[in-house]
């Protein structure tokens, strides 16, 4: 089985640039003005190229052209306040590091803060609306009780909120903690003052900064919990890593020995290398990638692959590390270290896509950036408005009622509600109600479920960019072999030029060529060879021309094996097609492919004719694409005749999937720029080394988990179960994925747009009301989690996902 991702970084084939790639853990982030401070900073450094900081995860992606140290980003981002380490190792838990408190290691657990939270709330709001003295405690509502608990609540539980706030306004950089302890520490100051100088009559509010704090406290706790539901599909992907392996200390190679003399040696699944032996019993997680030597069972692959039915295995095939041997002790011999198996690397590929951002995300980014001090400059002109105009304009009697209505915490003496007291609470109000929070988890949340349904069901989306990029799409382009196709052709016919030749020979011959590569077609001709007992000749200098065939040194001389136009190319002469001796045309017209084997000396010597069967469910895939409103294409180094074949298989005509054949390598992509020179967003599926430079070209490239390491590096989505209608199931998950990015980045803008100005009263003229600072807490902190539960909707999206047969 290729591996799925190297673990070097791989060059990009649209660009001769290569990129060095670095993971940063960053902590004491609380929205989206501390990931746009983040990006800046990194982004500062000469050496830094790139820089893509997940709100959710906690993870920086850096890249940068020349190898750059992690060590000195790390530090630089911790003294600006943002505690950073290197990440040693991307397979990890994206929400362990990161406490509800917004990334603090000394925060509490969540149930504490949840009850410290409602507490705080029952507490406040008690006293805010007379509650205690209504059951007989009045000393509950006493303002001395409540300044208490408004100092234990600063210095206790929000604490790291208020040191956060500061560490962001001394850097220049305000976050959401600095507006929240902007209002907080405002309502506080304020309220002393009116304790302490009773002769100026101002009110006491200390119940109003607990109330913002115990909202904003219960809110990230809900945030976090809705969080981890949804990266419990990723969480269930780590949770399949085993810990320990049963090393085989006496492997007899001829054979396992018998059970009473069988030695086996506990180790950490880390120290297994390449080549050990190793021993699974029924009921355990396989440890690492490797091959069954003995023993026969059943395999649940359905957690990496999303096939739920169990897979038999037998000595010589392949088994993957995560899955669940179910029936029968197996010896196998690892292939892969456990950083390089097939589960590590799903893991890292779906953590990479939590990282990429979608193309749309740059609008919140760059709203962020200046988004607090917008906040606070609003804030501003709210008190200078109301203070300076509104009041006087509007009447104070009346404004300074409304302002009181919803506060009867007695006061130690006569309360008046000044201009300048009511002024000030309008603009903290402002001040809390705003939330760069919802801005920041708008894409990361959706791209965090939709990519962790995905790795459940066999689908692999490497980020926010590739879900944009599907939604846009126009166009899908379909290589022929090994994706409309089933990619396993077999030998169903042969000639040879001189009836004096046997059959057998020329077999050989193309066989032993064939053996230099691995193209489908080359398989068939030696799968046809093995069937026959026919051994391979000795040959050397194998030489593959991408599009064209495979030559070789046998015996001294050069043997070509190839299509028929490569071989009219080298100068032979071939057998005409009108000829009644050739069947070559005879069989172009069944839809089977025809190689030519030939030399510079003997001419061609004859034509096999491979057919490789079409994909039962490949019909049913294309035509539900055509009713999605895409267009199809189909992009073949095959003969036109055969592709033609093939598409009146499918049951489509000219107009519905029209066909470029007998193209090279370099002429798939030139058919993609061309589309795309006219406008068109294409995809492009396929799955041989000679499709991935269409697939690097196209907008969205698509191969299967069987295709070759290159064609799977460079594609955007992989099907794990090498199916055609999960290319249905992926196209509608990332659709829907990225209309859930829309949603929330809607709902974000539309909450600060809305709850601002009602913050900031503008419907006191015509109704009266005005937001108290407690309010405008409450309403903040469901703006964020409303986000996080939209996006976990998603779980409730069907997928076309039949199985095959249907």
């Amino acid at each position: 089985m290729p591996p799925l991702i190297h673990p070097s970084p791989t060059p990009n084939l649209q660009s001769e640039e290569s990129f060095s790639t670095l993971r940063l853990e960053v902590r004491g982030m609380s929205c989206a003005g501390c990931v746009k401070a983040v990006e800046d900073l990194l982004l500062s450094q000469p050496e830094v190229t790139t820089a893509t900081v997940n709100l959710l995860t906690g993870v920086a992606l850096i890249e940068s052209r020349t190898p750059i140290a992690a060590q000195p980003l790390a530090m630089m981002l911790t003294e600006a306040g943002f505690p950073s380490c290197p990440s040693d190792t991307p397979i990890r838990d994206p929400l362990n590091q990161k406490p509800a408190a917004q990334g603090h290691p000394d925060s509490p657990q969540p149930f504490q803060q949840v009850t410290v939270a409602a507490l705080l709330l029952l507490l406040s709001m008690g006293g805010h609306f007379g509650w205690w003295a209504q059951m007989g405690w009045p000393f509950l509502s006493h303002v001395g009780v409540h300044a208490a608990l408004a100092t234990l609540t600063l210095v206790g539980p929000a604490r790291p909120i208020l040191l956060d706030g500061w560490r962001g306004l001394r850097r220049l950089a305000p976050t959401m903690n600095t507006l929240v302890s902007l209002g907080a520490l405002t309502a506080y100051i304020t309220s002393w003052v009116g304790l302490l100088a009773p002769e100026m009559g101002w009110d006491c509010f200390f119940d109003e900064p607990v109330m913002l704090l115990g909202f904003i406290l219960l809110g990230r706790t809900l945030e976090q919990h809705t969080r981890r539901r949804a990266a419990r599909a990723f969480q269930s992907l780590l949770a399949l890593r085993p810990d320990m392996a049963r090393c085989l200390a006496n492997p007899n190679p001829l054979g396992d020995p018998l059970p009473g003399e069988t030695v086996t040696q506990t180790i950490p699944v880390e120290q297994v290398e390449v080549g050990q032996w190793l021993q699974v019993l029924p009921g355990e997680k396989i440890p690492v990638d490797g091959q069954i030597h003995q023993g026969e069972t059943t395999v649940n692959e359905s957690m990496l692959t999303g096939e739920s039915l169990p897979v038999l295995k037998r000595p010589g095939d392949r088994v993957m590390a995560g899955s669940l041997n179910q029936s029968g002790v197996i010896t196998l011999v690892a292939t892969q270290t456990a950083e390089h198996t097939t589960l590590a690397q799903i893991i890292a590929l779906v953590e990479n896509a939590q990282t990429r951002k979608a193309p749309i995300q740059a609008i919140a980014d760059q709203v962020a950036g200046y988004f607090t001090y917008g906040v606070m400059a609003i804030a501003f002109l709210t008190f200078v408005f109301w203070y300076g105009w509104g009041i006087p304009h509007w009447g104070s009697a009346n404004l300074l009622a409304a302002a009181t209505a919803t506060h009867w915490m007695p006061s130690p003496h006569s309360v008046q509600a000044t201009p300048l007291m009511v002024s000030l609470k309008l603009a903290i109000a402002v001040l809390v109600v705003a939330c760069p929070c919802a801005l920041g988890l708008a894409t990361p949340t959706a791209i965090l479920v939709g990519t962790g349904i995905g790795a459940e069901r066999g689908l692999l989306i490497r980020g926010g960019d590739v879900l944009q990029n599907v939604h846009q799409l126009d166009r899908v382009i379909f290589d022929k072999t090994g994706t409309l196709t089933q990619g396993d052709p077999v030998v169903s016919n042969s000639w040879v030029s001189q009836s004096s030749q046997d059959p057998r020979d020329l077999l050989q011959l193309a066989a032993t060529v064939e053996s230099g590569t691995r193209h489908p077609l080359a398989q068939a001709i030696l799968q046809a060879a093995h069937q026959q007992g026919i051994p391979l000749l000795a040959a050397e200098g194998f030489t593959t021309y991408p599009g064209l065939g495979v030559a070789a040194d046998i015996a001294g001389e050069v043997i070509w094996v190839g299509s028929l136009d490569w071989l009219r190319q080298l100068g032979l002469s071939l057998p005409c097609h009108s000829d009644s001796f050739s069947p070559a045309e005879a069989w172009i017209n069944e839809g089977k492919t025809v190689v030519g084997v030939g030399s510079q000396r003997q001419g061609v010597m004859g034509l096999i004719a491979v057919e490789d069967p079409v994909r039962l469910d490949a019909a049913r895939t294309l035509h539900q694409l055509l009713d999605m409103g895409l267009r199809l294409m189909m992009v073949t180094g095959d003969d036109g005749a055969v592709a033609s074949h093939l598409r009146n298989r499918l049951g489509l005509s000219p107009q519905d999937m029209p066909i470029v054949a007998n193209v090279m390598p370099g002429g798939k992509v030139d058919v993609i720029r061309h589309l795309q020179a006219q406008g068109e967003r294409v995809a492009m599926v396929g799955d041989g080394i000679n499709d991935a430079p269409a697939l690097a070209q196209a907008d969205i490239g698509i191969s299967f988990h069987a295709a070759t390491d290159v064609a799977i590096e460079t594609a955007d989505l992989i099907l794990m179960r090498n199916r055609l209608p999960d290319l249905l199931a992926a196209l509608q998950l990332s659709r829907a994925t990225f209309q859930k990015i829309q949603q929330n980045l809607f709902w974000a803008f539309a909450y600060n747009l809305l709850a601002i100005p009602l913050a900031a009263g503008v419907l006191f003229p015509h109704w009266g009301f005005l937001l108290s600072p407690g309010g405008a807490g409450a309403l903040m902190a469901s703006s964020s989690i409303s986000v996080v539960i939209n996006s976990l909707c998603l779980r409730n999206i069907r997928l076309d996902d039949a199985p095959e047969n249907n």
